[in-house]
């Protein structure tokens, strides 16, 4: 589980294009609840001739205590595709929203950008 932060874009004022930081994924991720904007993260997956598949942990619980269920979503094997993260994926007991990948992570970067 490796700890990911996020980055702030800049805004056309500043006269400067941002440069993202690419992120390696583990099978698993969190984010700090700090690294949220107001409204939440834009997660940007890269995949380079690996397939890969991403779901965003919800940290709400039945009655029950169980875990809600939460789709998979389904990358391709080369290509782009972004994801929006709400706020509310943020587990408040733990101070962090979870991400996890499955399948093989080679050649898999992603970014997580303040919305």
């Amino acid at each position: 589980m490796t700890l990911q932060g996020s980055q702030t874009v800049a805004p056309p004022s500043s006269g400067v294009l941002t440069t993202p930081a690419a992120l390696t994924p583990a099978a698993t991720d969190t984010i700090s609840a700090d690294s949220f904007g107001p409204n939440g993260l834009i997660m940007f997956v890269v995949t380079t001739g690996t397939t890969t598949d991403v779901t965003v942990l919800d940290p709400t619980l039945t009655q029950q205590g169980y875990a809600g269920t939460v789709p998979s979503l389904v990358g391709t094997a080369t290509g782009h595709r972004a994801v929006f993260i709400p706020r509310t994926a943020i587990n408040y007991a733990t101070g962090v929203a979870s991400v996890t990948f499955s399948g093989a992570r080679t050649g898999v970067t992603y970014y997580l950008l303040k919305v």
